[in-house]
């Protein structure tokens, strides 16, 4: 596969389920715990869930990855403490959790079943911040905070992991400007899966982002601010934007090519405590919350909840 390969083609059919399971797991969702219970001391920051009731927590403290039962809340670490944090996650259905190394600058993918470590990717020895990540058919797409870059891992025949040297770099340009503190966060597809969609924490801003040149855009919110902005997640044509410090999820409604989009409400929750992201299980979302505003002690307290937006 040459670069340009690796950098379209998102608009076909993804390895990913990131929307959730319907039918019947909408109805036997409803009766699972609304508040699950991570290890004291954890201090979770990303999440994933596949096809199955099985979410699985990192810790940035640790990189620790933590599966839990969506049906009863009971859980085990699967992988243990790898030398860097685990931010953002993605399971594709060949059980490979993807997972953001933060300030160790890499990205690895382990078995989500016997929590080996199948690859690690460096992406870059600078200073730097590996903060989450998204699928394609392509490839997997890694942001970086503090350097304007996407990091992409393409996938060969039959989505055969590659070796380290096939990473791309690709520099983002346009609209989307790097600034002090964090800049892009979370990441997605747009609706039509031709681009992806990146949010700026610092700046409270969504751009549209062109996979093949890394050309960026300012999407069109209306004047709307997302600051904070953390994990995206899209389902259909409404993305889901977790504002970590607002204790919020930003409810986006968005046109098919994600170059604009109306903030339809904000969805609160009594029980957040600063979450930075989400994913889904049938009608419900999972957000850890990270405690940011919290210090961190060996025996500080954290949870996931489940909410219905």
């Amino acid at each position: 596969m040459n670069r340009r390969q690796a950098l379209t083609g998102l608009a076909a059919t993804a390895v990913v389920t990131a929307v959730g399971v319907p039918g019947r797991a909408d109805a036997a969702s409803s009766v699972f715990p609304t508040t699950l219970d991570l290890p004291d001391g954890f201090q979770p920051e990303g999440v994933a869930i596949g096809v199955l009731p099985f979410a699985f927590f990192g810790s940035r403290a640790t990189g620790d990855i933590y599966r839990v039962s969506l049906v009863t809340g009971e859980g085990r670490i699967i992988t243990a403490a790898p030398g860097g944090p685990s931010l953002g996650m993605k399971l594709d259905l060949r059980g490979r959790l993807f997972v953001a190394g933060g300030g160790r600058g890499n990205g690895r993918v382990v078995n989500a079943h016997t929590g080996e470590v199948l690859a690690t990717y460096p992406f870059t020895t600078a200073p730097s911040f590996v903060n989450d990540v998204i699928l394609t058919p392509r490839g997997a797409y890694f942001t970086d905070s503090v350097n304007p870059f996407v990091y992409v891992v393409p996938f060969g025949t039959g989505g055969r992991l590659p070796a380290p040297s096939e990473v791309v770099r690709l520099p983002i340009t346009g609209d989307l400007v790097y600034t002090a503190g964090f800049n892009a966060n979370g990441i997605s597809r747009t609706p039509d899966g031709r681009a992806l969609l990146l949010i700026t924490s610092n700046t409270g801003r969504l751009y549209r982002v062109d996979p093949a040149t890394g050309g960026s855009i300012q999407v069109d919110l209306g004047g709307e601010s997302l600051v904070n902005g953390d994990g995206i997640l899209l389902i259909g044509r409404t993305l889901y934007a977790v504002q970590n410090q607002n204790n919020a999820i930003a409810v986006v409604a968005l046109n098919s090519a994600g170059s604009a989009g109306t903030v339809q409400r904000r969805v609160t929750d009594g029980r957040f405590d600063v979450p930075t992201t989400a994913a889904a299980y049938g009608p419900r979302l999972y957000l850890p919350n990270a405690r940011f505003t919290t210090p961190p002690t060996p025996t500080t307290t954290y949870t996931a909840v489940a909410v219905t937006p």
